[in-house]
């Protein structure tokens, strides 16, 4: 018994020989995928589909994403099994990201079997896929089907539930785990999602009776007001739940209640190295600020946890909130021009890159801005301005000193045209535009300017000054 034999075999075209020894090396070596491939292709070959199904399918016990696997159990069932190709089918395309269509797969195999067993696991995966399409009415749907079967895997519970929650409706999320608790489905899986979903319920005293987790034990008694009870349990640790942010935003809760503000801080701070920007360190920051009267810096942390939720609206309020209190800051200044600017606040940002510039008069980031604003604008005289400021600042810069001289003679102010050309020349030696810049300045050089031309913004001021 050899390798070599099973191939000399085959070579020869003695596929029935060859077969019976690639058999017998693969039960020595089961998971010999190699060996497994050549069984699956000689079985096909000697019309054996019923073994070649089954070494196809041992395959995709290794590589779940193997395509050509598909193709061929595809092939194999397209005439003896539509339930079957239907699912390899839509498997096929799951892998491949055609979520679409593997939707109608799995449709079309359920039309195809009356087999319990096989509809539980095909209205399974439907659901898997809806949810992974957003489509979360259907996903629910196919999950509440699959209620009605008593053999249903423990994550139909739990993944509706995620649904329910996903949608808001907690009271229903609730309602399908104690289903799963009544019937003992996996206790170990449904417990702990179950009393978190009734401590977000504002039912402590449920979640007490059937957790067994120590520190939500601790939440629940934080959250009924027993801070002697709840500090035991925290005190009492085990080392390894001490190092987890649970722990941390516990013991911050903790010390907010009891008005030790500091070390409500501290554990923040331990928070928030092991849950980096997580929404829930700015919010905890921010009721503490706000416990201890500090407008300011509780407007600050609002603003950033809802920057961190995605609700940019909110904390441009909240930080325009800070602004009233303390318009200095520069970091939080930086921020408000930012944020208006993405939202597309455009007259809005400018005001906060100009306070900007005033509190930071090198802050080249700003006059930049400015300086766009206000060509966009056609104020060009003040673009001017701003582009000369950041000159002073960036003093090496040879796209602003270009683009200063094009500035000077977009208003016809050849003294300063010339002068910044010449600049660029001196600094921008090796610059692909070098000689055409030369050759313009030449010509500029050489040519009578007239005075310097209104801006579109000179125009307007000019028209409403008008008798």
């Amino acid at each position: 018994m050899s390798l070599q034999i099973a191939e000399q075999y085959e070579e020869n075209e003695q596929f029935d020989k060859a077969y019976e020894e690639y058999k017998k090396l693969y039960d020595a070596n089961p998971k010999d995928m190699n060996l497994i491939e050549r069984l699956g292709h000689l079985a096909m070959m000697l019309g054996n589909k019923s073994e070649a199904a089954d070494y196809y399918s041992k395959i995709l016990e290794f590589d779940a994403t193997n395509t050509m696997v598909y193709e061929q159990l595809m092939d194999i069932y397209q005439d003896t099994d539509r339930f079957k190709y239907y699912i390899y089918r839509g498997n096929l395309h799951s892998i491949e990201h055609k979520f679409e269509h593997a939707i109608n797969d799995f449709k079309k195999a359920l039309n195809n079997t009356q087999e319990e067993k096989n509809i539980i696991n095909t209205r399974f995966v439907l659901a898997s896929l809806y949810a992974q399409e957003g489509n979360n009415t259907k996903a629910i749907d196919e999950y509440l089907r699959l209620l009605d079967y008593e053999e249903i895997p423990s994550e139909t519970y739990l993944n509706l539930a995620k649904l329910y929650m996903a949608e808001n409706a907690v009271p229903s999320a609730i309602n399908v785990l104690e289903r799963a608790y009544k019937k003992e489905i996996d206790l170990d899986k449904i417990r702990e999602p179950l009393a978190q979903l009734y401590l977000k319920d504002n039912n402590p005293q449920k979640a007490m009776e059937i957790t067994k987790d120590d520190l939500l034990k601790a939440k629940c008694l934080l959250e009924e007001g027993d801070t002697y009870e709840a500090y035991k349990l925290l005190e009492n640790a085990d080392e390894k739940a001490k190092k987890t942010s649970n722990y941390h935003s516990l013991m911050a809760q903790y010390y907010y209640v009891k008005k030790e503000y500091d070390k409500a801080f501290e554990a923040v701070n331990e928070f928030d190295k092991l849950e980096k920007n997580s929404p829930l360190t700015y919010q905890m920051r921010a009721l503490t600020f706000e416990s201890q009267n500090d407008d300011y810096n509780a407007h600050i942390n609002w603003g950033k946890y809802n920057i961190v939720r995605g609700n940019k609206d909110i904390a441009i309020n909240e930080f325009l909130n800070a602004y009233q209190l303390k318009d200095d800051d520069v970091n939080l200044v930086t921020t408000l021009a930012m944020l208006l600017e993405e939202c597309g606040d455009k007259n809005h940002s400018m005001e906060f890159y100009e306070k900007l510039s005033i509190l930071e008069p090198n802050n080249t980031k700003a006059l930049e801005k400015l300086a766009d604003f206000r060509e966009s604008i056609g104020d060009y005289r003040a673009e001017c301005d701003y582009l000369e400021k950041w000159y002073e600042a960036d003093k090496r810069n040879y796209a602003l000193i270009k683009r200063l001289a094009q500035s000077y003679e977009k208003l016809k102010n050849k003294p300063s045209a010339v002068e910044f050309y010449k600049k660029y020349l001196q600094v921008a030696t090796t610059a692909q535009d070098y000689e055409a810049v030369k050759s313009h300045l030449a010509k500029l050089e050489n040519t009578e300017m007239a005075a310097e031309e209104e801006g579109l913004i000179d125009k307007i001021l000019r028209f409403f000054n008008k008798d």
